[in-house]
C-alpha cells in the first residue's frame, strides 16, 4: 500500500518571518529569495519544525488548534506541501532520509 510522501522543512535558520495582516513573507537566506505566503502555508511549516512529516500527519496537528475540513485538510496540504518543494522552502525526502533528519546534527 503506498504511503503519503514524507517533507522536511529547511532550517528554522534558513527562514526570516515577516508577518502582515493577512499574508507572511518568508525570506529564504540560501535562495535569496523572499515568498509571500498565506494560511495555511506558515502553519504547516511551524507545525513541521525539523522533522519529516506527511500530510494526514500535519493536517491531524493543525486540527487540535483549528477548525479544519477533515475530508480535504490532508489533500490541500498535500498540494501546498509539493508548492513549498518547488520554492525550495522543505522538501521531499525517502522514509530513510526522514529517520535520519528528526534526530537533526
Amino acid at each position: 500500500m503506498p504511503h503519503d510522501p514524507l517533507y522536511i522543512r529547511v532550517p528554522e535558520s534558513e527562514l526570516v518571518w515577516h508577518p502582515l495582516d493577512a499574508v507572511t513573507l518568508v525570506y529564504h537566506r540560501r535562495s535569496g529569495q523572499t515568498h509571500i505566503v498565506m494560511e495555511p502555508v506558515p502553519q504547516i511549516l511551524s507545525v513541521m519544525q525539523d522533522r519529516a512529516m506527511d500530510a494526514p500527519a500535519i493536517a491531524a496537528r493543525l486540527a487540535e488548534d483549528y477548525e479544519l475540513p477533515q475530508t480535504d485538510a490532508a489533500a490541500i496540504i498535500g498540494a501546498r506541501l509539493e508548492e513549498l518543494a518547488a520554492l525550495g522552502l522543505a522538501e521531499r525526502v525517502s522514509p530513510g532520509q526522514a529517520d535520519g533528519a528528526e534526530g537533526g546534527p
